[in-house]
């Protein structure tokens, strides 16, 4: 019976070890079946988001490298650049960084290389836009000769295209993969659990050299072309700067653009740089960013866009009416009687919101009342919102543009037929446009 137990006991051992190696086998085979190379592109969310798109990537994980820690976390790489910044501390910080997984039989390291400079601005050295710090910087962190070669080679190649272009030298750090740190878990698919997240910029615009066919296995497609200041209104132009995949750049354009009736011009480019010759007051660093330029200088800027058409619309409404106009348009002001503009106009046509353009009363329903402001029984359908005013004492109710949301007056019930209404409406946010 001893006999017996003991050559059970050989044969589970000889079994355990065998599938154990089998297991082990068949790790390896899977680990050698991948390949994962580290980058710093700035601020690891809209990287993260940027990489994992490309076919053949596996995983994008947010980290931290290169630093002189074998610990830390968020809080401890802020600690430290900020001590960095005041000269308190000699030591070298860690870059936010992304360690992609891919499988080289799907997607070649050429192609993550390629995108990977084209995806943010190498030329900026320990920042990435308005992100600034050596936590910021430009990094490849590589785990092979073979990798190390490659990235050398690609930067070369792009540094060519680069200078073609007019920009500058590339600042990238290119060093072997050290003291890599898995990032906090809620920094893991940052912009998909946090949906009001800015989206990441794509780059400088200039393209790697020969990517028609390096690039041919992603889903990338042909950046557009820098825009050319002929073909805008050097007196005030708006320019929209998106990104490819960018959600928020998609609801500006159905919420805001798809209905544009300003007389503002706007346009909308992917290329983060102005036209040639106009200049940016600063580096952008998130999509969508709307700048307006006035002789081909930023005069102002809204960047972001979470579906607050309000905000938008008041923040271009600052850059256009007069300061009578704003206290009137944003602070529930009122004109004077009988000092408006548009008191006598009688002319057809259609009284439009100053900013929007958004068509609010025509003329044919324009009255006379005596009241010293512009009076109509009857808006435009869809074109006014009406609120409760219970300001300086009395029971009133308000009018705004349905548009833009700013003040335009107020309505009483003493007007003429059909309507009976009397829309008693300030004449300098009124824009008249004859038919």
């Amino acid at each position: 019976m001893h006999a017996m137990i003991v050559l059970l006991y050989l044969f589970s051992s000889l079994f355990f070890q065998a599938h154990a190696q089998e297991v082990k086998m068949t790790m390896t085979d899977t680990d050698q079946s991948t390949e994962s190379i580290v980058f710093g592109m700035g601020c690891f969310w809209g990287a993260e988001k940027r990489m994992s798109a490309i076919k053949g990537v596996i995983d994008v994980e947010s980290g931290y490298a290169g630093g002189d820690q074998s610990h830390t976390n968020y809080e401890q790489v802020l600690n430290l650049e900020n001590k960095i910044r005041r000269g308190i501390s000699q030591q070298r910080n860690h870059a936010e960084v992304i360690k992609v997984t891919f499988d080289p039989r799907r997607v070649t390291l050429e192609t993550l290389l390629i995108n990977f400079w084209e995806n943010h601005n190498p030329t900026q050295g320990n920042r990435q836009g308005n992100d600034i710090g050596t936590n910021y910087r430009s990094a490849i962190y590589t785990q092979s000769k073979q990798q190390t070669r490659l990235a050398e080679a690609t930067k070369k190649q792009y540094q060519t295209a680069l200078a073609k272009a007019g920009l500058s030298k590339i600042t990238t750090e290119i060093a072997p993969l050290r003291n890599y740190i898995p990032a906090e878990e809620y920094h893991q698919n940052y912009l998909e659990k946090n949906p009001n997240g800015y989206c990441g910029l794509g780059g400088t615009g200039v393209k790697y050299p020969n990517t028609a066919t390096t690039t041919s296995d992603t889903s990338a497609v042909e950046p557009a072309a820098t825009l050319s200041a002929k073909n805008l209104n050097n007196r005030l132009q708006l320019i929209v700067f998106e990104a490819e995949d960018c959600q928020y750049c998609k609801a500006f354009k159905q919420e805001v653009l798809s209905n544009w009736q300003s007389e503002v011009a706007i346009t909308t480019t992917l290329v983060p740089q102005p036209p040639t010759d106009w200049k940016l007051a600063k580096p952008l660093f998130a999509t969508p960013t709307i700048v307006l330029f006035k002789a081909g200088e930023e005069v102002s800027r809204f960047t972001g866009y979470t579906g607050d058409k309000k905000r938008f619309w008041q923040w271009l409404g600052f850059q256009l009416l007069t300061p009578q106009q704003q206290r009137i348009a944003f602070e529930q002001g009122t004109e004077p009687a009988f000092s408006g503009s548009h008191l006598d106009e009688k002319r057809p046509g259609t009284f439009v919101d100053p900013i929007t353009g958004a068509a609010l009363f025509r003329t044919d329903t324009k009255f006379e009342s005596g009241s010293g402001w512009p009076s109509f029984f009857n808006p435009v359908e869809g074109a006014i919102t009406e609120h409760p005013d219970h300001s300086h004492g009395m029971q009133r109710i308000e009018v705004r543009s349905a548009s833009s949301g700013i003040h335009l007056g107020h309505v009483f019930n003493d007007g003429p037929p059909p309507s009976h209404k009397r829309y008693c409406i300030n004449g300098d946010v009124l824009k008249f446009i004859a038919d």
